[in-house]
């Protein structure tokens, strides 16, 4: 049997948190020879390393199997405690998510609002394909993410679809796409693109040209500026269904084909040995996430 102490887990966590040794040592308020013999001994325990030697200290996969271990031993401390002792003020829990700027934008702080009251919260934004990257190493208790598959240690549980629709102006779509948004006209027209990880538009411009389209584009890294850029008419762009269906009804926004639309999947992965506060915040989101399609 495996014997991984508490306290190992933590120095590990620790490390990683503070970036060094020495930080980690001031920080448990132990020496830097203390924290190196915890490493060590908990490193005998795995049969492995769980640190990568560089600066800042970077994780094995068996060193973010066991800082996800800590961060999970904190929240059910905080249980325990809290139903050990109820009469006594405990602090808030603190929770550590990924959320992708487009579900923070439109519908997801509905639900995080709910559980403002009882727990902290530190929002990592990530795009929903790179989320489950700060989930597996421990920095995040849970993520929203295109991933059904659950991560190591994790459930996962269906949110619903983001449809998003190829959005511009009138003005822009009178310039650019008089005769309709061909693979042409669509290789000729700006595309604004939330960052060099954000390859929405360009799988709509595969759909539509069935290659690459190397379009000119400018790169709006911000859930509401990425929004502006195509209001004023800077380019073209793919925007969440729910934040645009008025503004195409009201006609200030055109679709640029109105059959066209990419559908992301999201996911609600979490710790599976998690706490009752990140359940409470997990219930919140599946219900802020009703609209989704």
């Amino acid at each position: 049997m495996m014997d991984i102490s508490p306290e190992q887990a933590r120095t590990l966590a620790a490390i990683v948190t503070h970036g060094s040794f020495d930080a980690a040592a001031a920080h448990l308020s132990v020496t830097p020879s203390a924290i190196s013999q915890r490493i060590r001994a908990l490193e005998a325990a795995v049969g492995r390393p769980v640190l990568t030697r560089a600066r800042p200290a970077g994780l094995t996969e068996s060193g973010q199997a066991v800082v996800r271990f800590a961060r999970q031993l904190e929240l059910l401390s905080a249980d325990l405690a809290e139903e050990l002792r109820p009469e006594e003020p405990h602090g808030r829990t603190r929770l550590a998510l990924v959320i992708n700027s487009d579900s923070l934008h439109t519908w997801a702080l509905a639900g995080l609002a709910a559980v403002a009251g009882r727990v902290q919260l530190e929002i990592l934004r990530e795009d929903q394909d790179y989320s489950l990257g700060l989930l597996r190493s421990g920095a995040a208790a849970a993520a929203i993410t295109t991933t059904a598959e659950a991560a190591p240690g994790c459930t996962s549980r269906r949110l619903g679809v983001m449809r998003y629709l190829p959005v511009c102006t009138p003005g822009f779509a009178a310039r650019w796409f008089s005769g309709g948004a061909s693979a042409a006209t669509l290789a000729a027209a700006p595309v604004i693109v939330f960052d060099r990880k954000d390859d929405l538009q360009d799988r709509y411009l595969r759909w539509v040209s069935r290659t690459a389209l190397n379009a000119p584009r400018h790169y709006i890294p911000a859930a509401h500026e990425f929004g502006e850029a195509i209001r004023w008419g800077m380019g073209w762009g793919l925007l969440p269904e729910i934040e645009v269906s008025e503004e195409l009804q009201r006609g200030t926004m055109t679709a640029l084909d109105p059959a066209a639309h990419v559908d992301v999947p999201l996911h609600w992965q979490q710790w599976r040995h998690g706490s009752a506060a990140l359940d409470e915040v997990a219930a919140a989101i599946r219900a802020a996430a009703r609209p989704l399609r």
